[in-house]
């Protein structure tokens, strides 16, 4: 009797998920943060209303019915009407181009400042949380700078120096430092315990790389959003100066110096005033709305959808 060896089934094939494609592009990944961002409504109008102002600075000499500092003695103090929109000023020179020419200082001031206190405050603030021996020197400098009001402190710098532009947004940069320098610092000394900068260390990962891979881009959102407020702030400062005597020259067509030329009048000329105040009202508004929009989109923890 022959017995037959078994029969051995043959295996299935085993199945392969296809490939899947690649859902989103870098391109569109881009457009739907932006569009995750201007979703607020009050986002979308504070990023309107910037955009608005930016473009009314860029162009404010096509803008602009008359020179800023022309002077016109027969139209003092002018009501608003066809030939002068906002009205004219004790020397005859149009409010309205003049308000125009200003939100150009307004926005170079508050951008410039910006820009400045953001990067030397992220370096403090990166050197300061991650290199241990570095934190109390650093720490102790930006406190005693923060124990000085900001406006005191720009005030005491520029009656050093030549009051112009370049003094101002340097004097009120000084004065801004410290804010972001201790917001950089609290989130380093966060990410530095960390597991991922842990093993980085263990791996023997030199420090100015870890700064750069792991510190860096964890820390962009939160100083992103510091930045609008600070933008703001310094708007608002250098207008305080101006109005003051403090800031820009007089022949420097700024929000802060119509303020202060109209200040005499303001019961009786109110318009003098109102329409520089608007503006800067209006654009400190636009930076502080956008600002919370980053905020509410880039801080997990204030985001409103969850």
């Amino acid at each position: 009797m022959t017995i037959s060896p078994p029969t051995i089934a043959e295996p299935a094939p085993i199945a392969v998920a296809p490939e899947l494609p690649e859902l989103f592009s870098e391109a569109e990944t881009r457009r739907s943060r932006f569009a995750a961002i201007t979703r607020d409504p009050a986002t979308s109008i504070g990023l309107a209303l910037l955009s608005v102002l930016v473009l009314t600075a860029i162009f404010a000499p096509f803008l602009a019915t008359h020179h800023p500092n022309e002077l016109d003695p027969t139209a003092r103090l002018r009501a608003p009407s066809a030939g002068n929109w906002f009205g004219s000023d004790m020397l005859g020179r149009d409010i309205y181009s003049r308000v125009v020419y200003g939100a150009r200082v307004s926005l170079a001031v508050g951008l410039c400042v910006a820009i400045a206190s953001t990067f030397f405050g992220f370096v403090f603030g990166l050197i300061s949380g991650f290199i241990r021996w570095t934190d109390g020197p650093i720490m102790r400098l930006m406190d005693g700078l923060m124990s000085i009001p900001s406006i005191l402190l720009a005030i005491t710098l520029i009656t050093l120096f030549e009051p112009n532009i370049f003094n101002v947004i340097l004097a009120i940069t000084i004065a801004e430092i410290p804010r972001t320098s201790r917001l950089v610092r609290s989130a380093v000394l966060s990410l530095r315990e960390q597991p991922f900068v842990d093993a980085a260390i263990t791996a023997g990962t030199r420090t100015p790389m870890i700064i750069i891979r792991h510190i860096l881009p964890n820390t962009l959102g939160p100083v992103t959003v510091q930045a609008t407020y600070v933008c703001a702030s310094a708007m608002i400062i250098e207008s305080v100066l101006s109005f003051i005597g403090a800031g820009l020259p007089p022949s420097v067509p700024s929000w802060g110096n119509i303020l202060a030329e109209g200040r005499a009048l303001w019961l009786v000329k109110p318009y003098i005033i109102f329409f520089p105040a608007v503006f800067l009202s209006i654009t400190v508004l636009a930076v502080n709305l956008l600002g919370d929009g980053l905020r509410d989109r880039l801080d997990p923890y204030s985001n409103r959808d969850i």
